[in-house]
């Protein structure tokens, strides 16, 4: 089985009486370890797509299943505890929290888990220290560089070893050095880690970093590229 399958998926949003369709019959089939890039203009439904994946949001129609959990299916409570447990977020602006230090918006996953402080911190320092990050420990987002708060961020989003990825735009916001030192960053992750990635981008040069490139256009999924490099 893959890790996620995505089956008649619809989402439609409604503004009074009006019905806005955003995805419409998506298929998607994810394997453990990929590095799949989803392109498309804007409006097409990327981030949507995403944050149905991560569960952040619910479809219309369809399934979306992930590790053999039908996410569709979870009450709300039940939604954010897996959620917790299995997806990590990395955002475009990084989503910091500027009166917390580096270590301080890394641990912020663990502390509504049962980790004692000292498990907490064997885990932030272990994700700070892939992102290359443990000299900056005690930094905060005002003193960091944007590529640097990136990398905090992707230790956050690593930090509970989550099963999947979800990155959007994550490198829309940073000049083209950082750019290539975070999506060096990602394939790291994949490669050596064995993250699985779905990546939303709009640049061509990022979305050849991952396995598969994947097309949306007007809510749907259009033709797939082929492979943007070998595994």
């Amino acid at each position: 089985m893959s890790l996620v399958d995505v089956e008649g998926l619809r989402k439609v949003y409604h503004r009074d009486s009006l019905e806005i369709p955003v995805l419409d019959s998506i298929q998607l089939r994810i394997e453990a370890r990929d590095f799949l890039a989803l392109m498309g203009p804007s409006g097409s439904g990327k981030s949507t797509l995403l944050n149905l994946l991560g569960g952040i949001d619910r479809p219309t129609a369809g399934r979306i299943v992930i590790g053999g959990e039908d996410i569709g299916a979870l009450k709300s409570g039940a939604l954010a505890k897996w959620r917790a447990q299995h997806i990590g977020f990395i955002f475009q602006l990084y989503n910091l929290i500027p009166v917390l230090t580096a270590f301080g918006n890394v641990e912020l996953p663990l502390l509504l888990t049962p980790l004692s402080r000292r498990e907490r911190r064997e885990h932030v320092m272990s994700a700070l220290r892939i992102v290359g990050l443990e000299d900056r420990v005690h930094h905060y987002p005002r003193q960091l560089s944007g590529g640097q708060e990136q990398r905090v961020a992707i230790a956050r989003a690593i930090v509970s070893d989550p099963t999947l990825l979800l990155a959007d735009e994550p490198t829309g916001d940073l000049d083209s050095n950082s750019a290539a030192e975070i999506l060096t960053l990602l394939e790291r992750l994949n490669v050596e880690h064995g993250k699985t990635i779905v990546m939303v981008t709009h640049d061509p040069h990022a979305a050849e970093r991952a396995h598969r490139v994947l097309h949306l256009d007007k809510g749907r999924m259009t033709a797939a590229a082929a492979p943007a490099r070998s595994r």
